[in-house]
């Protein structure tokens, strides 16, 4: 089994002194990675990722994950090696073929947001030019379904599941039966929440966490830190799922479920 690691999602810049703190706190607390959605609020993730990079000296920083229908494959290889040089190694890139609703930032970027399928293919192709022009960092890739499975199975580092919050443990079992790598690549998921403490970013798509909590979701980890590391143990035992990830909103919250599984 692989060792856990621990990752914190920001999602939220209100300005520079706040992002930074956050990634300052992150470090402090024994987390592996801190990472940047696609956007960030309305702010370019990498850019944000640089500042972290200054005010941290172990932390992994990364993306989480970043569109790839928004960018020129070229100046993007530029960007992750400059991230990853200039951090000594610290980026760690998450691609993706944006959600169903990036479109209309896509074409405002100049891109486009042809189908999924063509999107699938882009990405493929954008993976196979980085790995040419850009070596290096990890690459992560987040999906559950066949096509993205079978994708991360011949090129990613490190799969992310992205199952329903809704999925319980039956139905993640069944979609981590089916991922079949034939090669070395780390199993992770992203948890929506701890029970006890709400999420109020999660109303707007009518997702409770109280609820997901009672219903078994694997999204939600139990309030008391002892359940919580002892599922995770149960899960990496049973699935081989060994990195973590949750919104920065959990970031205290977490923390001592972080301490207890550190160098697990």
């Amino acid at each position: 089994m692989k060792p856990f690691r621990f990752g914190i999602v920001a999602g939220m810049a209100r300005d520079l002194p706040t992002w930074t703190e956050l990634a300052r706190q992150a470090e402090d607390l024994g987390f592996d990675t801190f990472l940047a959605t696609d956007p960030v609020v309305d702010a370019d993730p990498l850019t944000l990722l640089s500042a972290a990079a200054a005010v941290t000296s172990t932390l992994k920083l990364g993306t989480f994950v970043l569109a790839d229908p928004y960018r020129d494959r070229r100046q993007l290889a530029w960007q992750v090696k400059s991230l990853h040089d200039i951090t000594g190694g610290r980026f760690e890139l998450g691609l993706g073929v944006g959600h169903p609703g990036a479109g209309e930032r896509s074409v405002a970027l100049g891109g486009e947001f042809p189908s999924p399928a063509k999107r699938l293919a882009r990405l493929s192709e954008t993976i196979g030019y980085l790995k040419e022009h850009a070596p290096g960092p990890r690459l992560l890739l987040a999906g559950s379904r066949p096509k993205m499975l079978a994708l991360a199975a011949r090129e990613a580092d490190t799969l992310s599941f992205a199952w329903r919050p809704q999925t319980i443990e039956a139905e993640a079992k069944s979609i981590v039966d089916g991922f079949e790598p034939g090669r070395d690549v780390e199993l992770a998921m992203n948890l929506t929440a701890v029970a006890g403490k709400p999420a109020p970013w999660l109303k707007q798509y009518g997702i409770d966490v109280q609820e997901l909590a009672e219903s078994g979701a694997v999204s939600v980890l139990p309030e008391d830190p002892d359940h919580a590391a002892d599922t995770l143990r149960r899960w990496r035992a049973q699935w081989g799922i060994s990195y973590i990830t949750i919104n920065s909103g959990y970031l205290q919250q977490f923390a001592p479920i972080v301490e207890r599984l550190v160098g697990d």
